[in-house]
């Protein structure tokens, strides 16, 4: 688990921002951390591309956007976030480019922020700049689609924390981020994973019960290797279905993912990664 110092909170003003700024009380509370609040400005051609203006107009007209939202990122929950090491920072530029830079920048151990699905279709995809951020960040993002549902306490529970492997080269890391957190938290930590199903009406496949037990002793050395304390599950089924179902069947406060293991063509985030985030009960970091 890396050092949680700096906790990075993308500010734009929705109950989804409250939810997630709730979630970051609670860590930055825990754990003494720096918690920086940030909000990104689009540029003056993206906020006002509607509008059919002059050059000393629209620098006008953005100057002005700038300082209210200087104002209101200043007021932001002030009183709840009272007493915690906050910085505020209003920055110009692309949200997510520059939300991925700067927690780069600075060495931010977390970024919390929320989904920005809407409507009926809000369980079903991800916004865009938090798709973004989960794809090129290089450190561990936590988000959810029901984050705006925290509770208002200020210390948000973590007593059932669920980790989900899939054995890869990344597996130890993220069962070792849950598991410190967990052990921070004192909570009780379940670890995942899913093998690929038989066709219905298939006959038992030695093959496939082959392939579990190598997933279970692999499991095994995990643990060992974390030193963790855990209760370890094979489940057969298609992954972010299990998954899920399993978070839900644990009433899970927490859902640890991987997201692969280099920023290369596909980025960071494989396609299992989406469908967990948009379906998981509870909120999801992915490492």
């Amino acid at each position: 688990m890396q050092s949680l110092a700096r906790i990075l909170l993308p500010v734009d003003f929705s109950e989804r921002s409250l939810g997630a700024a709730r979630y970051a009380r609670s860590l930055a509370s825990h754990f003494g951390s720096e918690l920086i609040l940030l909000h990104v400005l689009p540029p003056p051609d993206y906020e006002f591309n509607t509008l059919d203006t002059g050059g000393s107009l629209l620098a006008e007209l953005y100057r002005n956007r700038a300082q209210q939202v200087a104002r209101e990122l200043d007021s932001f929950l002030s009183l709840e976030l009272s007493g915690l090491n906050v910085r505020r920072l209003v920055l110009e530029g692309e949200p997510a480019g520059k939300i991925v830079a700067f927690a780069h920048d600075e060495s931010v151990g977390l970024i919390m922020m929320p989904t920005h699905g809407f409507g009926p279709f809000r369980r079903f995809i991800l916004g865009s700049n938090t798709a973004k951020v989960l794809h090129d960040a290089d450190c561990p993002v936590w988000t959810g689609v029901h984050i705006d549902q925290t509770p208002s306490s200020p210390m948000v529970p973590l007593r059932n924390i669920l980790c989900a492997v899939d054995l890869g080269p990344q597996s130890s890391k993220t069962f070792c981020w849950a598991a410190l957190l967990a052990q921070e938290f004192g909570a009780q930590l379940t670890v995942v994973h899913a093998t690929s199903a038989s066709e219905p009406g298939d006959s038992p496949d030695p093959a496939s019960s082959s392939l579990r037990q190598a997933a279970e002793a692999e499991l095994r050395r995990l643990q060992q290797f974390v030193h963790a304390d855990a209760d370890l599950t094979v489940e057969t089924g298609e992954p972010a279905r299990i998954i899920c179902s399993t978070a839900e069947r644990l009433a899970a406060d927490l859902l640890v993912i991987g997201r692969g293991s280099a920023a290369g063509v596909f980025g960071r985030l494989r396609t299992n990664a989406y469908a967990i985030i948009r379906e998981s009960p509870c909120p999801v970091v992915s490492v």
